[in-house]
């Protein structure tokens, strides 16, 4: 589990702790109208339900379903989150889901958070396809797989609901075979 590894300028990725519920829910607090923008659970992102993902986030990583982790700065501090939404063992496949506080977007940093957990799927877990989706209008996110060069399949019509509106998902994935093996090659 890449737990502590580097990343661009100094950020580094780290499980997340029940003790990092305050951090963790002042964060989202003070990104609310970003977040809740391309993500439904921002809406009304309590304390207790922040402690309740934190939770979740343990359990999915103890029944082996993955993991979620924090990015953190130089000093410390989360910025964001990165994490396997689900892992389908069965089909060997995953997917990836992640935010950055807007202040902290712009440096490279998500995008090698996610390269270090695709790696992960695709050479220690050996997995076959690891997806990545995004609302249509949420550049940023999908500048991420399109920079890791993640395929674009297709779009899902209104498969996510916020509140009484729904929205679509860009769908990109990256298979086995497609992933680069660090010395520009293609993996085997």
């Amino acid at each position: 589990m890449p737990e502590l590894e580097d990343l661009l300028n100094g950020h580094r990725l780290r499980l997340l702790r029940e003790s990092d519920a305050d951090e963790l829910h002042a964060l989202i607090e003070a990104n609310h109208a970003y977040l809740a923008r391309w993500m439904a659970w921002a809406q009304g992102q309590t304390r207790a339900q922040t402690l309740d993902f934190i939770r979740s986030a343990h359990r999915q990583m103890v029944g082996n379903a993955g993991f979620h982790l924090a990015v953190v700065d130089d000093a410390g501090r989360i910025v964001g989150v990165v994490g396997f939404i689900g892992v389908d063992w069965t089909n060997r496949a995953a997917s990836i889901g992640y935010w950055l506080a807007e202040a902290a977007q712009g440096q490279g940093t998500m995008t090698e958070a996610v390269r270090s957990l695709v790696a992960h799927a695709l050479e220690e877990w050996k997995l076959h396809r690891v997806e990545i989706r995004a609302e249509p209008e949420n550049l940023r996110s999908r500048a991420i797989a399109q920079r890791l060069g993640f395929q674009q399949e297709g779009t899902l019509r209104q498969v996510v609901r916020f509140g009484e509106r729904y929205a679509d998902h860009v769908v990109y994935a990256m298979l086995a075979g497609e992933w680069p093996d660090g010395r520009g090659r293609l993996a085997t």
